[in-house]
């Protein structure tokens, strides 16, 4: 692995492996979540590469949303969940992309490995680890469990 630190004399580069490098921060390789000065640091995109296992879901939906995303569905088969329609990706390639002010919430049908990708890098979304009943952070967000 190589030291995520630049240095003048050495420009900033960082090899890595998307399973276990994944595996520190919930799936997440790059975004503002990352120490400055990392090259995998950044406000304007996020990346992730989410394994999940079958029957797997998000804890809450994200409401208020405020960014554009793509998911890829490298295997597996996923389910992506928006107000009044749902979304199934089946076949390695298969992707979806949806914008601001578009609530949403996932389910992995079968073993599952995805990229994501986000855009603007921004804190707040995190789903806890149970559902909690409706509560608003900071930022004005609010994340609801996901209704039956």
């Amino acid at each position: 692995m190589s030291d995520p630190t630049p240095t003048p004399t050495r420009p900033s580069v960082y090899t890595g492996k998307a399973t276990p490098d994944a595996a520190v921060d919930r799936g997440w390789l790059l975004g503002h979540f990352k120490e400055p000065g990392d090259p995998r640091y950044s406000e304007d995109v996020e990346i992730k590469w989410g394994v999940h296992p079958k029957g797997e879901e998000r804890a809450s939906w994200v409401r208020g949303e405020s960014r554009t995303a793509l998911q890829v569905l490298i295997s597996g088969r996923f389910r992506l969940e928006f107000p009044g329609r749902n979304v199934v990706l089946a076949e390695q390639g298969d992707y979806v992309v949806w914008g601001r002010g578009v609530d949403h919430s996932w389910y992995a049908e079968e073993d599952s490995v995805v990229l994501t990708v986000r855009w603007p890098s921004l804190p707040g979304y995190r789903a806890d680890e149970e559902p909690e009943a409706e509560s608003d952070d900071q930022s004005g967000r609010t994340s609801a469990p996901k209704p039956v």
